[in-house]
């Protein structure tokens, strides 16, 4: 169905490469903590932290984690006795959790110095001042100041002056990670819109399968258009639309929800009038705002509640700091009520960027938490998906300005997980028309290929630009090698898995001498991602219905990312999980067990299509699995009938 756009002002494409919201879109209202981006600058030390009250997580072990792995891995293993047979959140939590005396020694700890405690889970959050926290890690915490920039405003964050360490070995032992130590905004939205100054005249997309005098060109498309694409509508004609399932979404700003009604509305669907709830984790994150990534929420709950269109939604939405993530992802675990969970925000997996300070030289703590709490969705039979970035194999310097840092292959957390599907992009086949001094300049994608704007470097010759200032260097779906997470059983013995390359280091050229914060592990067999794509390219992409923070409705276009990418997952898990007749959980199992096999490829049958052209500047598209594409796109309706053993 044609979109329709009665009533809805367009917006088109947004001033500077980066996420839709940070648009002026006539803002007069206060703004929230922005997000991270390149034009971040980097944080001021002011001084000591102030005595206010501040809490922490800390995420003590698993109750024997090596039956926990066992556990997963049957739970995955087709013909095993325990396979999906899913644990309740209460058998998980009696089964995994610390035992009473672990708790016990370890909040006997927290309270002599000075801290209370409260235990959620296998979870100990600690609330006191700022040198009770130091007496109790041992480290000391500042305060830091970003300046204003920009349309954003100026802000205060405190952090950990180094890595956090518990004096008294015995209950170290205990735990796995500590997290909240700092509230900064580390999280950005995986979300952009084409790239400004490459003027369209005219696009004439030749999309193979687009449904005559129905469909919508890529830049416009909608959740319908998706459907016919990638073979959605034979679940829609035997019935299944997510009726009796419930889809999540985990996000860090708030968004208006008659944005979502207004866009399915759009699109000729009928829906629930209350399908959405919404949950606050510690306070919410406040207003609705541009720099504040609320497009981002707004694009995740349109994309999966139009592609489940009788199912019902959550959305978890949190302040964004760790501490916070870390508790909206919690929740909607702990609640067990969605059968998937989608994320579209993430940071480089290794290192915090936006403050360029010494004070941490990595996030391997928030990341090790995360992970404890995707194994328990895993083994709740909880799908679960995270957008794995719009930087292409260079994450890290999304958020670090060039030429001043070096490029640096690397990959977003938390979609770096092996207990997360990794969401990547590609870009559809068809021509497109731009403006070369008033002449019309053609670029044919003669396939569905990876998603990389390196296809635009001819245009940005023809404009006299090169690629860093004609705003594409870098741009496309996120993938790689981990360098935190080993390769994951579901990956081995799969063709095309690689190791982390050599020389990969995170340097500051524009200090002098040239400052390195941290160097990557060199040939390390890390988890590969992403594990499946689909259309993400901005210039192939989107339209989003959306009501700024000045309350003004209109409608984004050309908008892509891999933040459509989770989203739409989630939407079609709910799908899958509905013709399967109960949940299916990570899907990664069964998409690498497919990937071993040929026939995946091949027939009426295939449930996926290789995607073996086009590149994310630096890995390419090759036959079966590549870090550019994953597995490939999905044929959903044959692999939903993979699933349910069809």
């Amino acid at each position: 169905m044609k979109f329709d756009r009665a009533g809805l002002m367009r917006v088109g494409r947004a001033s500077v490469l980066g996420a839709a919201a940070a648009m002026a879109l006539g803002a007069t209202a206060a703004y929230a903590t922005p997000y991270p981006t390149k034009a971040t600058p980097a944080a001021r030390d002011i001084g000591a932290s102030s005595d206010a009250a501040i809490t922490v997580t800390v995420a003590l072990k698993h109750r024997d984690p090596e039956k926990l792995g066992k556990l997963l891995e049957s739970l995955y293993k087709p013909g095993d006795a325990q396979f999906h047979k899913f644990l309740s959140a209460k058998e998980f939590h009696a089964r995994f959790d610390p035992s009473a005396a672990t708790v016990a020694k370890a909040t006997a700890y927290f309270r002599k110095a000075g801290l209370s405690v409260k235990q959620d889970g296998h979870m100990l959050e600690v609330t006191g001042s700022a040198k009770a926290l130091q007496s109790a890690f041992g480290v000391p915490l500042r305060q830091y100041e970003v300046a204003a920039h920009g349309k954003s405003a100026g802000y205060r964050f405190h952090a950990a002056a180094g890595e956090p360490t518990i004096a008294a070995a015995d209950v170290a032992a205990l735990v796995d990670s500590v997290v909240g130590l700092d509230n900064v905004p580390r999280y950005a939205p995986n979300s952009v819109q084409a790239a400004a100054g490459l003027k369209r005249v005219a696009t004439v997309a030749q999309v193979h399968d687009a449904v005559a005098g129905g469909a919508n060109a890529p830049g416009d498309w909608t959740v319908n258009d998706l459907a016919a694409h990638y073979n959605v509508t034979p679940l829609y004609d035997k019935g299944i639309h997510g009726e009796g399932r419930t889809v999540a979404i985990v996000t860090l700003a708030s968004f208006t929800p008659k944005d979502a009604f207004d866009y399915w509305a759009s699109v000729g669907l009928t829906v629930d009038p209350d399908r959405i709830k919404v949950v606050d984790i510690d306070g919410g994150p406040g207003a609705v705002s541009d720099e504040g990534g609320s497009g981002e929420t707004t694009l995740d709950v349109e994309q999966a509640g139009g592609l489940a269109p009788a199912a019902n939604m959550i959305v978890y939405q949190a302040p964004n700091t760790d501490h916070s993530f870390l508790h909206a992802f919690a929740k909607a675990v702990n609640e067990n009520k969605a059968d998937a969970i989608s994320v579209s925000w993430g940071e480089f997996e290794w290192f915090e960027t936006l403050g360029r300070t010494k004070a941490r030289r990595g996030n391997v703590q928030n990341l090790r938490a995360f992970n404890q709490i995707f194994m328990q969705a895993a083994a709740q039979g909880q799908s679960m998906f995270a957008a794995q970035g719009d930087f292409g194999a260079y994450e890290a310097n999304r958020a670090l300005p060039a030429p001043e840092f070096n490029p640096v292959l690397s990959v977003g957390s938390p979609a770096s997980s092996p207990w997360i599907t990794s969401a990547g992009g590609t870009t559809l086949p068809g021509t497109m028309y731009f403006s070369v001094g008033g002449n019309p300049f053609p670029i044919t994608i003669a396939t569905e290929q990876a998603w990389g704007w390196s296809y635009l470097h001819p245009l940005c010759q023809a404009l006299g630009y090169d690629d860093l200032s004609c705003g594409i260097w870098g741009a496309g779906g996120g993938g790689g090698v981990s360098s935190a997470f080993p390769m994951p059983s579901y990956q081995k013995k799969v063709a095309g898995m690689r190791v982390t390359e050599a020389g990969q280091s995170v340097v500051d050229n524009g200090t002098v001498p040239a400052t390195t914060y941290v160097d990557l592990p060199a040939g390390f067999a890390g988890r590969n991602v992403p594990d499946v794509s689909l259309n993400a390219d901005p210039e192939t992409g989107y339209t989003v219905v959306y009501t700024n923070e000045a309350g003004e409705q209109g409608l984004l276009e050309y908008y892509g990312g891999t933040s459509f990418v989770s989203p739409q997952l989630n939407g079609l898990a709910a799908l899958l999980v509905q013709n399967a007749g109960g949940r299916v959980g990570l899907l990664n199992f069964p998409l690498y067990e497919l990937a071993r096999r040929k026939s995946a490829y091949k027939g009426a049958d295939a449930a996926f299509v290789d995607v073996t052209a086009g590149d994310n500047w630096f890995y390419t598209g090759v036959a079966g699995y590549d870090q550019a594409s994953g597995v490939g796109t999905l044929n959903v309706a044959n692999f939903a009938n993979y699933l349910a053993g069809k």
